[in-house]
């Protein structure tokens, strides 16, 4: 049985008691937000734009790639991020600025260069986690393209962009996040993203249980 015919929920649903822990079900479940506000909704105010390279390969209407080993499913899901995050870049500088009253296309040459350099940072570390072992890995992919809000932050305060007001929780969770960038999921950074991360995220949650169950 593949690793991709498996879902997230009844990997989890057949793992022995206490053998997935909260840090497991974050790892393995990308739809799963540890950072959503008291009533579960998304932290990020951005609007997801037109897909990026990801949907090259799979369009509107056409399914996305099935992997067949959670290493395929890795390659496809840093990929499609890396492919996507100058363009989220730019969409969140221009959201921020319209959101303040202010053109975003005033910020374009800034952001489309915090985008390239966004890529260049965030890219390596995040090819480097998803290369690595499942056993291995202490981090997850959405906490490093989380780390990538500093990009558009950046070019935001250097612009003179006034932050909106914020709740206590968001405030004391994010604190490096003034703006409300922060995604909730894959899906927010690119909706291409959204199937391929869950393929992913079902694929490593499946390698996990079977080595588990393998050393019983």
């Amino acid at each position: 049985m593949s690793a991709s015919g498996v879902g997230v929920s009844s990997a989890l649903a057949n793992s022995p008691p206490g053998s997935m822990g909260r840090a497991d079900v974050a790892e393995a479940s990308p739809s799963w937000d540890e950072t959503a506000g008291p009533e579960g909704g998304a932290r990020s105010t951005v609007k997801p734009g037109p897909m990026g390279a990801a949907e090259g390969q799979h369009g509107e209407g056409t399914a996305a790639p099935v992997p067949g080993s959670v290493g395929e499913a890795a390659c496809l899901l840093a990929d499609g991020a890396i492919a996507a995050l100058p363009g989220w870049v730019e969409r969140c500088v221009t959201s921020a600025c319209e959101s303040a009253g202010m053109a975003g296309s005033r910020l374009g040459a800034a952001a489309h260069a915090a985008g390239q350099q966004c890529v260049a940072e965030i890219g390596p570390e995040l090819r480097a986690l998803l290369a690595a072992d499942v056993d291995a890995q202490q981090t997850t992919p959405l906490s490093i393209l989380r780390a990538a809000v500093r990009f558009p932050t950046r070019v935001l305060a250097d612009g003179g962009v006034p932050e909106p007001e914020r709740d206590d929780f968001d405030a004391s969770r994010f604190p490096d996040d003034p703006y409300g960038l922060t995604p909730a999921s894959f899906a927010d950074i690119d909706p291409a993203l959204g199937p391929i991360g869950i393929a992913w995220g079902a694929a490593k949650a499946f390698e996990v249980l079977q080595r588990r169950r393998s050393q019983r």
